[in-house]
């Protein structure tokens, strides 16, 4: 017995000692100490011994198993050191070598369109308040005095969730959480993604970003309606644009009206960009009709107000001349980089 432990313990040094992976280790290890391992057999057998004999074959065996146990230790820390080293060598860094200059990005045409609406508008007292893109039926058009078979709420114009949950069709839904929540005097913008059931092509898109502007005071008037887009047509366009105010219908503001600027691009003259008008059409707005204001808890007799609604990406078409509103979200670096 003990002849053949010292031939296991000689032969463990030796494979150890030409081991130069871990796998090589471990395979070492589960022949000699694993379940069906040499030294596993000879601590079953050990069974059939008398009490004298066992008592001093386990002693010896076990003495045999802690010094390969602590050999396969040792060649597996230094596995590890060796493994350690080279991957420090692969993987070293050269600090006296030129760094790569990192490429900037640029603002998406759609953020810097927002956010210069915005700006406008905050310069001229409004602030700005957000709504979640999943909506209610109320919000989306009870509350804003859509009829029941108004075309809009059909499933081929607006995203379904359940019967009373979508996805908003347009940012007006954030006019009545505002009027609910929010006592006049009320000035506020919302800009946000909407959603309608449209094919994707050079001028549509089933996503979209809207800003809504809401305005209720006592005495507030369509001529208070017309400054406000008026200035705001002259602080985007330019000083020399124009402004004029067609007759429109929209649910929730009467009288409704939609708002067309002296084109940018040829001063009113006439070009591809106005296909030869003079005139752009730019948003629809109103004054807000009584019973959006009634749930609000207002007093219509008291209170009265305004609102409009602009598309973001037509007025960043536009201003950029872009002809295809499908290049904003396709994300060709190519196309962003235009508007550093």
């Amino acid at each position: 017995m003990q002849d053949q432990l010292n031939r296991i313990l000689e032969e463990a040094k030796s494979q150890l000692e030409k081991a130069t992976d871990k796998g090589q280790a471990e395979e070492l290890r589960i022949r000699l100490l694993g379940k069906k391992g040499e030294l596993t057999q000879l601590l079953k057998g050990m069974g059939k011994l008398s009490p004298e004999e066992r008592k001093s074959t386990g002693q010896l065996v076990n003495s045999v198993k802690g010094q390969i146990e602590t050999m396969l230790e040792d060649k597996f820390e230094e596995i590890r050191e060796k493994a350690k080293e080279a991957q420090f060598k692969v993987e070293r860094i050269d600090v006296t070598e030129p760094g790569r200059r990192p490429k900037l990005g640029a603002k998406h045409p759609l953020t810097v369109t927002m956010e210069e609406i915005s700006k406008v508008f905050m310069s001229m007292g409004f602030s700005i308040v957000e709504g979640p893109e999943v909506e209610t039926v109320f919000n989306n058009f009870d509350a804003l005095n859509a009829s029941p078979d108004h075309p809009a709420r059909d499933m081929t114009d607006t995203f379904y969730i359940t019967e009373d949950v979508l996805l908003r069709t347009q940012t007006s839904p954030v006019q009545v959480r505002t009027l609910l929540k929010q006592k006049p005097p009320i000035k506020v913008i919302s800009p946000g993604r909407c959603f309608r059931c449209d094919t994707p092509d050079a001028t549509h898109s089933p996503m979209f970003h809207q800003i809504e502007g809401l305005v209720v005071d006592e005495g507030i008037t369509m001529a208070d309606l017309k400054g406000t887009l008026d200035t705001f047509a002259k602080q985007l366009f330019g000083p020399d644009t124009k402004t004029k105010f067609r007759p429109h219908h929209f649910p929730f503001t009467e009288p409704s009206a939609e708002v067309d600027v002296s084109c940018f691009k040829c001063g009113g003259k006439g070009c591809r960009v106005c296909k030869g008008s003079g005139w752009i059409e730019i948003l629809g707005c109103g004054m807000v009709h009584p019973n959006v204001l009634k749930v609000g808890g207002l007093d219509t007799e008291k209170y009265t107000g305004f609102a409009f609604g602009l598309g973001v990406e037509r007025v960043a078409m536009l201003k950029y001349g872009v002809d295809d509103i499908r290049l904003f979200y396709e994300n060709d670096m190519r196309f962003i980089e235009q508007f550093k």
